[in-house]
């Protein structure tokens, strides 16, 4: 057992950490330089920032930039420090309490809210695995022509790369995040360079345009790319791998830690920025300058690609990111899956049997789709899978604000006033736009 009781305003005090193997396993000497400090706590951010760069968001932007071209990139942006705010929260959580959100929700409310909040996190990861699958699935038959059910089956065999790695340590999972989203990023650098995009254009979409309000099919899709902004597991997954860094007990030594740990993850998401972005400045220089304004569908955008680029690699490109997202998502959402579990329950699994539980109950609804229904069908389950996604998102952001937001709960950490405010702000917005299109998906004609 582990004592974090130094604080009061929390129902219990104890409790095991969750990864335990990697809890606390990356040394911070005090006696370094802050620029080594600051290196040794980069990582977690990456890990984090894996989550907007979901198959639903791509989606999104690969609509609003086909649709409307580079007018969306301020909607980009604006969610983006949306994200960065909430999940600093999540990072001041896990420095001041040594609580992941998991914990925190289990040492604060009844055993019954707990238990549904838990549940609720659980559905939110499952929802999270189902469009890592059909995302992947989808990248494998654009790269190698395997049908969809196939390619859904073979999703499951990434529960040996996550055994790999995890006996490596965290360093090495952290280590191969960073490079496969290099390797995304790569990807979108060269297939933005054989699009040509209008440097005048992509600078006119920084700056937001009041046609985003006025025009209501735009509106729309930028209530899409701000409403999934924030996902549910992300906040569990920062405010516990956050704690991988051996962090120091007095209030000057856990506010250093907050700031390099909001660096990190503030960095991260930055790079998240330019990753969705791109997709947005790809989709708008290859698709809408030529006059294909409706490309919402990943396959449609790969098979468009090579005729309008003229070069084979484009489409290649395309699927290999497709594919890397897919890998980087699986490592987040296992790490997820266990801090829920352990963190609400206190209940340990190997992580092979926690990730084949998990991932069979994604693969069977998306294999079964994919034979009866085909690759439309398969669409339309991504899309539920979001819709699921932003059901579940209240039931992470309310608790972490309040929280943040308490003395008893962070002492000295807690957050100022206007941070609170701010947050709350973009929690409510987030709660809105989420409420909104579920109720589009249900209701809409």
């Amino acid at each position: 057992m582990t004592d974090r009781g130094v604080l009061g305003g929390w129902r219990q005090s104890g409790g095991d950490v969750s990864l335990p193997g990697a809890h606390q396993t990356i040394a911070v000497n005090p006696l370094w330089p802050s620029w080594r400090k600051m290196l040794a706590f980069l990582g977690p951010g990456y890990l984090v920032a894996v989550g907007y760069m979901d198959p639903g968001n791509w989606a999104t932007a690969l609509a609003g930039g086909s649709k409307f071209g580079y007018l969306l990139l301020s909607v980009a942006v604006l969610s983006s420090l949306m994200a960065i705010i909430l999940q600093s929260l999540s990072a001041r959580l896990a420095v001041a309490s040594r609580r992941d959100l998991a914990q925190a929700c289990r040492d604060a409310y009844p055993k019954p809210v707990a238990a549904g909040l838990w549940v609720m996190a659980e559905i939110a990861i499952i929802a999270t695995d189902l469009a890592e699958v059909i995302g992947t699935a989808i990248g494998l038959q654009l790269l190698f022509g395997l049908p969809l059910a196939w390619g859904i089956v073979i999703t499951s065999l990434d529960v040996f790369v996550i055994l790999m790695l995890q006996r490596l340590g965290f360093r090495a999972i952290e280590a191969f995040i960073v490079s496969i989203l290099l390797v995304i990023a790569f990807c979108f650098a060269a297939q933005i360079i054989l699009a040509k995009p209008e440097l005048a254009g992509i600078l006119g979409g920084f700056a937001p345009s009041t046609d985003i309000v006025t025009n209501p099919e735009m509106l729309y899709l930028a209530l899409g790319i701000l409403g999934a902004t924030v996902m549910p597991h992300n906040l569990y997954l920062h405010s516990s791998i956050v704690q991988t860094r051996i962090l120091g007990d007095t209030d000057a030594a856990r506010r250093q830690s907050l700031t390099f740990a909001t660096i990190d993850s503030t960095i991260a998401l930055l790079f998240a920025l330019v990753i969705n972005a791109s997709i947005l400045i790809l989709a708008a220089a290859a698709f809408h300058a030529n006059g294909q304004t409706d490309v919402t569908e990943l396959g449609d955008a790969h098979s468009l690609l090579e005729p309008l680029l003229g070069s084979s690699f484009a489409p290649i490109l395309f699927a290999v990111a497709l594919i890397g997202c897919g890998l980087n998502s699986t490592v987040t959402a296992t790490l997820a899956g266990q801090i829920v579990m352990e963190g609400f329950l206190e209940i340990r699994l190997p992580p092979w049997m926690r990730r084949l539980i998990t991932r069979l109950i994604a693969i069977v609804p998306a294999a079964l789709t994919a034979l009866w229904f085909g690759e439309s069908g398969t669409a339309k389950l991504l899309i539920l899978s979001q819709v699921v996604l932003s059901l579940q998102l209240p039931f992470a952001v309310i608790p972490l604000v309040i929280f943040t937001s308490q003395r008893a709960k962070m002492g000295a950490l807690k957050a100022p006033l206007w941070l609170t405010l701010i947050a709350s702000l973009i929690a409510g917005v987030i709660v809105i736009l989420n409420t909104k299109l579920v109720f589009d998906f249900f209701f809409s004609a």
